[in-house]
């Protein structure tokens, strides 16, 4: 198989991914990321078509630099978009001192032999770094997932495989001129390494942006979009797994339900946007002031629940307790509301084999007696200590 029709191959290739690309930037405004990978994929075509026209070249040098900077800025494209996907700044400064060193060594690179070692280990050098630059960008995501080690590993093997280069030239043997290139057994081996790691590298990232897509899709599914916490959908689901693995881990769980006090009031005197804010502020408290592992949620209207992991009744108490006295000490005056705004509290400790949802009844009561006990307060649930008395905890 001669290199001219492999060249053939990976043109056809690089001109399907840069359309899938495009069309995953094109239905998802946030892909940012797809549209630099989608502009690089397209560049490797123009790479291409430059390689078939170099051996009609009497003087091979200005296209070969074309061929060697196009490719370049390909590379970098994709660096800068894998960086935008994964939401980083991308490396400017580091592929500002790889462009410089390339440009640099540019005119040494093309007055070498062609046949000369140094020249293919020079031409690989800045590809090879560039690929580095990716595995970095990858490498940076706080929670790595076997997608982006597989992507990860293959952009490593990709970048070793350019520094493999003079050693490839140097056993198979290659042209001694830039017009012959194509004829070579060289040209094969290497178009065919190029076509395998154009291949691997789109598919495996199309698989992580379609996964993060996903991801996206859901977590939008399962969040409340005015608070930002989870919805009734997305706090069920993940409460129940959670107390399912509670249970058989023996740990404890305890349930905080909250209800702002006379919402509809404050709709009514200060207008829906202003109780809107005060939704989101109440929202903010709540994330605040909950340890790291807690479920945070809004079921529903001025309605809120927490689900706190390893934490017991007395620690849950102190929790809602301190949420309810930064609410009610807050300046809400930036939302036109010109009086303190107030919450009640259900609390409710988790028994043995007790199920999320009796969990969540009980805690229900513990806050309607908070309710009907005059509001502004924190109840415990009914016979939550063992062997001790029935226990209300009103506000200080």
């Amino acid at each position: 198989m001669t290199a001219a029709f492999i060249l053939g191959i990976n043109m056809f290739i690089a001109g399907i991914f840069a359309v899938a690309f495009a069309v995953v930037a094109a239905s998802n405004p946030k892909a940012t990321g797809a549209r630099w990978i989608a502009a690089g994929y397209s560049l490797g075509i123009l790479d291409i078509a430059l390689e078939y026209i170099l051996p009609m070249q009497a003087d091979p040098v200005p296209v070969g630099a074309a061929i060697f900077l196009t490719y370049m800025m390909a590379i970098s494209l994709c660096v800068i978009g894998v960086a935008r996907h994964f939401q980083f700044a991308p490396p400017w400064r580091a592929m500002g001192a790889i462009w410089a060193w390339a440009l640099a060594t540019t005119p040494l690179i093309f007055t070498l032999a062609y046949s000369s070692p140094w020249r293919v280990a020079l031409y690989h050098l800045p590809y090879f770094a560039l690929h580095m630059m990716l595995v970095i960008q990858i490498l940076r995501v706080r929670h790595l997932q076997r997608l982006d080690y597989l992507l990860a590993g293959i952009v490593t093997v990709s970048a070793l495989l350019h520094v493999s280069r003079p050693f490839i030239a140097w056993q198979v043997g290659t042209a001694d001129s830039a017009q012959a290139y194509m004829t070579t057994q060289y040209a094969a081996i290497s178009q065919s390494i190029g076509a395998g790691m154009l291949v691997a590298q789109a598919l495996v990232m199309l698989l992580v942006m379609m996964r993060d897509r996903t991801a996206e899709i859901m977590t939008r599914s399962e969040t409340d979009p005015l608070s930002g916490l989870l919805n009734r959908r997305g706090f069920n689901d993940r409460a129940e797994e959670a107390v399912a693995k509670a249970h058989a881990k023996r740990r404890a769980v305890v349930l905080v339900a909250a209800d702002l006090d006379h919402f509809k009031t404050i709709n009514d005197s200060f207008g829906h946007p202003a109780g809107d804010a005060v939704i989101a502020h109440f929202a903010q408290i709540l994330r605040d002031a909950a340890p790291e592992k807690a479920l945070v949620s809004r079921p529903g209207g001025e309605e809120f629940a927490v689900l706190l992991l390893d934490v017991h009744l007395g620690d849950a108490r102190i929790y809602a307790d301190e949420a309810r006295r930064r609410l009610v000490g807050a300046d809400l005056s930036d939302m036109g509301i010109d009086r303190p705004v107030s919450a009640s509290f259900g609390v409710a400790q988790m028994t043995p084999g007790e199920d999320f949802f009796t969990l969540w009844r009980r805690t229900d009561a513990a806050l309607y007696r908070a309710k009907s006990g005059g509001r502004n307060r924190v109840s415990l649930a009914l016979g939550e200590l063992p062997g001790g008395p029935s226990v209300k905890t009103a506000a200080s």
